[in-house]
């Protein structure tokens, strides 16, 4: 008997009030056989912390003028 794992990721979303209900596929590609399911909480979105503040931040009023182009000849 040859045996093959089958990875199923769903995301799903209940809301205050609602039972879980799962997605029909879901169902379907269950059959017999022995299963475990896990039921985890999806992690929170990451908080986008990207900006330009060290570069403000490490720039003196004496560096004015510093990078402003040569004047041509």
């Amino acid at each position: 008997m040859k045996s093959e794992q089958k990875n199923l990721t769903y995301e799903i979303e209940v809301k205050p009030g609602e039972k879980l209900n799962l997605p029909e596929s879901l169902l379907e590609s269950v059959g017999a056989g022995h299963w475990i399911i896990t039921i985890q909480q999806k992690a929170k979105e990451p908080v986008n912390t990207r900006s330009h503040d060290a570069f403000l931040k490490g720039y003196a009023p004496e560096d004015e003028g510093l990078y402003d182009d040569y004047p041509t000849r």
